[in-house]
């Protein structure tokens, strides 16, 4: 005999959300939902189904083996509901239809918007929610179903999703017009660890690469500031706190709107790449198809 179903989709959202967060109160805030109502939740869950999930500890929580199966089987059935209603809000929306892009700050401030414009202007009846996140987050959101597709930096490489090249771009360096480097040509690694920057933060993909070949080149970054988007660091820049490094294409707008310099990041590594990172191809929306082939197409 089949036992009674012991879920409901509210249950499922913050078991899958505490785990993400691996903590019962920011996984509760995320929903929102309250820290007791979302504890007595939990517990009634874990009852009914006669086991726990997670393993408590001092700095929050963690699943267990029954957690790790539940959770795979959670994000199944969440994904499930979240297609039905996209269904329905379509058939009462006159059949529009929203795809979800994740993407890092360097594709959003470089290639996306005008290839977005293009494809948005071609079909009317697609909305496009777009989101800014470093890349590791990307591939966690297109994993399990929360992104329909993403963009990523070519560092990545995740085994169980479908990666296809999407833009070439170059790093270079934005300087204030006073600066004692305004004046060169171009500026290498050692030039800019002798440099104050201004940086992204610590997680971000740029930051971290950029470490890492001041580390294989055997010299340090000082980076006196951090700012959460170019724009930020551009106005950081021109302020005179530092030099940064960004696109070269996002650093042209800055150069031009804040009267600043832009000069070359003279390194072989200098040249960078982004790539489209999805499901695999035979279970996304032809919508979603058409989306990755056109950005595909961008050069």
């Amino acid at each position: 005999m089949t036992k009674p179903v012991r879920f409901d989709l509210i249950d499922l959202k913050l078991f899958v959300a505490v785990a993400r967060a691996g903590s019962l109160s920011r996984g509760a805030a995320s929903l929102p939902l309250a820290l007791s109502a979302a504890s007595s939740r939990l517990r009634l869950l874990e009852h009914r189904l006669g086991f726990s999930l997670f393993e408590r500890h001092a700095s929050g929580v963690r699943l267990n083996s029954a957690g790790e199966q539940l959770l795979e089987h959670a994000q199944r059935v969440l994904r499930a509901a979240q297609d039905a209603q996209a269904a329905m809000d379509q058939l009462l929306d006159g059949q529009r239809e929203l795809l979800r892009l994740y993407a890092n700050a360097t594709a959003n401030s470089t290639v996306l918007p005008a290839a977005l414009g293009r494809f948005l202007a071609e079909r009317p009846r697609v909305d496009i929610s777009l989101n800014e996140c470093p890349s590791r987050e990307v591939i966690a959101a297109v994993r399990n179903g929360e992104a329909d597709l993403g963009v990523i930096d070519t560092d990545y490489a995740p085994a169980d999703l479908l990666t296809l090249p999407l833009n070439r771009y170059r790093l270079a360096v934005l300087l204030y017009p006073e600066h004692a480097l305004a004046t060169h040509a171009s500026i290498s690694l050692r030039e800019l660890a002798e440099q104050a920057l201004v940086g992204q933060p610590a997680h971000t993909a740029l930051q971290g690469f950029l470490h890492k070949m001041a580390e294989l080149a055997g010299v340090d970054l000082h980076v006196r500031a951090r700012a959460p988007s170019f724009a930020a660091m551009a106005r950081l820049v021109a302020g005179g706190a530092g030099v940064a490094v960004l696109p070269e294409s996002t650093g042209r707008s800055f150069r031009d709107s804040l009267g600043l310099v832009l000069l070359p990041l003279n390194e072989e590594w200098a040249e960078r790449g982004l790539q489209l990172c999805l499901r695999p191809w035979d279970g996304l929306s032809p919508t979603v198809r058409a989306l990755a082939a056109h950005l595909g197409r961008v050069s």
